[in-house]
């Protein structure tokens, strides 16, 4: 695994990593019981074995992954026009289902259709028309999940997001960008040299991230539409650990020039950065709470890594982890109430997360090698890098950790996962 998360500072550990090629693809593994789950049916969509991408299997990937959602098979068989036989779904055990199709027009795209119905109450609950280009099928299919989730739990769903992730192959470092499922990657920016940290801004329509290109560490921002990019901070020394403010204009970034590393804030379109921390420590890592605020980062001031955080507007900082003596990596939830970090734990490295109300800590994860969790922006699911069976892969979990979700990459390796926000 790669040394960065194990000693602050250590950028020149990109050398040791290996990562996914270029055209690996994800496959889904889930693991765990829900509490609740919510009974559902879900049928094939007419029309889909024509299409390029199996809409139906997407929507029911994503409803699963949640944790929220137990599939009854039906022998049903309808569209959205159709009308469910309440009786005997409610027999077969079904609260909700769902029904749909998808039609090619006379344009070469696609009309994608579905509607929901509550079994229980026997009403419909309404649908949606699609109209897409086939390159934008998946999207849909993960827009008609998020329906289907928000319109049952009364929470939006995440399955239109999108994440950010490292990947070498070939000596080369690969930016990547792909849908919430790790599928449908594009690559925003290919380097030989290394690519570390990337970071989404509030809007989703930019990404900060290091790059070695001009042999150093460099903070740069791309548009992930049009791919300009700019060098944000290129000052002597280190250049590193971007983070975006909430209102999407400073960047939190951790720099060397006047020294040890210290965090600083910089405008998104780079000038003078200004200082945050003063210690005589390494503080790095650093991100934002969601009222931009305050910063959490992670400091060996007191002799071993640990999350600390501190106003933005300055003065002291204030101790947050105080279980284990190694603890980095930390991400915020969206409300500000949970801290996830990675803690080492007799030679182990565990995704923890902190209720930061009580204090209450505890291990999400069941492996060894974790690093870089990252929040979804609904806080119910935490993405990370981690080793299982000998790979390394990307994770995701629910935020109690009892849902997993392995994503495969055919023996490959992959790091640094970023979850984007909503907006796409």
């Amino acid at each position: 695994m790669w040394n960065r998360r194990y000693a602050l500072g250590a950028l020149a550990a990109m050398g040791g990593l290996n990562l996914l090629p270029a055209r690996a693809q994800f496959r889904v593994e889930i693991a765990g019981i829900g509490a609740t789950q919510l009974p559902i049916s879900l049928l094939r969509f007419r029309g889909e074995d024509k299409s390029p991408q199996p809409i139906s299997q997407i929507i029911r990937a994503d409803l699963e992954r949640s944790g929220r959602f137990r599939f009854v098979e039906t022998g049903q068989m309808f569209d959205e026009t159709g009308v469910p036989g309440y009786a005997d779904l409610r027999n077969q055990g079904s609260d909700a289902i769902a029904a749909g199709s998808v039609t090619k027009l006379v344009d070469g795209r696609f009309d994608v259709r579905y509607k929901l119905w509550d079994v229980v109450k026997g009403q419909d609950l309404g649908g949606q028309s699609l109209a897409v280009v086939a390159g934008d099928l998946r999207l849909a299919a993960h827009r008609i999940a998020d329906a289907i989730y928000e319109k049952l739990t009364g929470e939006r769903g995440v399955f239109a997001t999108r994440i950010a992730y490292v990947t070498k192959g070939g000596g080369r470092y690969t930016l990547r960008v792909a849908d919430a499922d790790g599928e449908g990657g594009q690559v925003a920016l290919v380097s030989p040299e290394p690519i570390i940290s990337p970071s989404w801004s509030p809007d989703g329509l930019q990404l900060a991230y290091v790059s070695f290109e001009d042999h150093k560490p460099v903070v740069w921002v791309q548009n992930t539409a049009t791919g300009a990019r700019r060098r944000v901070a290129n000052f002597r020394g280190s250049n590193s650990a971007p983070a975006w403010s909430p209102d999407g204009h400073t960047l939190a970034v951790t720099l060397s020039r006047q020294g040890g590393s210290q965090i600083y804030l910089i405008d998104k379109d780079g000038g003078a950065p200004r200082r945050v921390t003063q210690s005589l420590a390494i503080d790095t890592e650093p991100t934002f709470s969601p009222d931009g605020q305050t910063l959490y980062f992670v400091s060996d001031r007191g002799g071993s890594p640990q999350i600390y955080k501190q106003a933005v507007s300055g003065g002291g900082a204030t101790r947050v982890t105080f279980s284990g003596n190694y603890n980095v990596s930390p991400a915020l939830s969206p409300d500000g109430k949970t801290l996830a970090f990675v803690q080492r734990q007799s030679g182990a490295f565990r995704v923890m997360t902190m209720d930061l109300a009580s204090g209450t800590v505890q291990a999400i994860s069941d492996t060894n090698d974790d690093e870089s969790p990252s929040f979804s922006p609904n806080g119910r699911f935490v993405v990370y890098a981690t080793r299982s069976q000998g790979q390394e892969v990307l994770m995701t979990t629910t935020v109690d950790g009892k849902i997993k979700t392995r994503l495969l990459t055919s023996g490959q390796d992959i790091r640094e996962p970023k979850w984007g926000p909503y907006g796409r």
